[in-house]
């Protein structure tokens, strides 16, 4: 491990670069928010436009004719890596802030992380992601985001002590750093921030979580938008199995594993019902359902607190939205592992247009 990296002077300039695809609803507020952070140095915002069908491309053309800080390069081929490392050969600062067009960054966010970059002498500072929603849906991904019950307990979901860290949420980055190791790898199209901060720590590189570091973020929309999104992560967390194998963390393997589990109590129990199974075996085999009603009382749990909202609509959201993102998730990792992901994208972020702002 490195001791501390070299120093780096903010007024020699911050560059943020956003992958954007069908992101009309949430871009202007995007680039708001980024456009008003204050540093010591000239800013810019390279944005990576992937073809949109929703009027986005329109608009940020919009958008850089108003301000000259704002740098439009094209992404054809849409894939998030290959539209960061265009932002990023297209920038000119010697940092890198990863922004998202589904964010809205916390003021003073560019700032901390900055002075942050040079406390730590990291090459990569990631904060809290900070889920929220608009709509009851919304708001009942948001809180499952938010809580270790959702989303496993990475420290950027939940918050939680400062120091290094196994990945960071969108990144602070310095650009030698990145550029050493060779940007993003554009092979990989979902998890490719995790296998690029695994490349920063191989290389001696130290990666850190400043839970002080705030970016909003606004979960899909819809139902049928939260199933492909998740199934498109577990299909791609599975490929990165079978690429970097026990690198991964433990607890990406609690989805497919529940998966796993609900297929085996279910079989069990029609063999059960039918008359197949009986006495001492099938008592045996019981041990199966275990899992299973744990996980049914976890999540009627999580529905009856405050993390189920504050309304019945919102708890019954809640009751849907857990078991579709770990069952969403669980599949696809199966699919991943198995047969590898290819050429598999996220659909949920093609086509349509997002909920309207209130």
């Amino acid at each position: 491990m490195r001791d501390r990296e070299p120093v780096v002077d903010p007024a020699d300039g911050v560059s943020f670069v956003m992958p954007v695809l069908n992101e009309l609803d949430y871009l202007e507020r995007a680039v708001r928010t980024v456009l008003e952070q204050q540093v010591d140095g000239p800013i810019e915002l390279v944005l990576a436009l992937g073809p949109s069908t929703d009027g986005t491309t329109a608009l940020a053309h919009r958008l850089a004719g108003a301000d000259e800080r704002i740098v439009l390069v094209d992404n054809p081929q849409a894939d998030i890596p290959i539209g960061l490392n265009l932002a990023i050969r297209q920038a000119h600062f010697p940092i890198i802030i990863r922004v998202d067009a589904h964010s809205e960054l916390a003021p003073g966010y560019a700032s901390r992380a900055l002075e942050t970059l040079a406390r730590t002498g990291a090459a990569n500072v990631g904060g809290v992601m900070h889920a929220d929603g608009r709509t009851p849906f919304q708001g009942a991904v948001a809180r499952a985001y938010n809580s270790p019950v959702g989303l496993g307990g990475g420290s950027y979901h939940g918050g939680g002590e400062e120091g290094e860290a196994e990945s960071a949420y969108l990144g602070v980055m310095r650009r030698a750093a990145l550029e050493e190791i060779g940007l993003f790898d554009e092979s990989i199209r979902r998890g490719e921030d995790w296998e690029l901060n695994l490349r920063l720590r191989q290389a001696g590189h130290r990666v850190w979580f400043d839970p002080k570091l705030s970016v909003t973020y606004w979960p899909r929309e819809s139902w049928s938008r939260l199933v492909r999104q998740f199934f498109a992560t577990g299909t791609w967390r599975g490929e990165l199995v079978r690429r970097f194998g026990r690198r991964n963390s433990v607890r990406f393997f609690a989805p497919p594993l529940l998966v796993l589990d609900v297929a085996l109590s279910l079989v069990i129990a029609t063999l059960q019902v039918t008359g197949v199974l009986t006495g001492v075996t099938s008592l045996v085999l019981s041990v199966v359902h275990v899992p299973v009603i744990a996980y049914i009382l976890i999540v009627l749990a999580a529905a009856t607190t405050q993390l189920g909202g504050s309304s019945i609509r919102d708890r019954l959201w809640t009751l849907a939205v857990l078991p579709t993102m770990h069952l969403s998730w669980g599949v696809g990792f199966f699919v991943g592992f198995l047969r590898g992901a290819h050429a598999s994208v996220d659909t949920s972020r093609l086509g349509g247009r997002n909920t309207p702002l209130p």
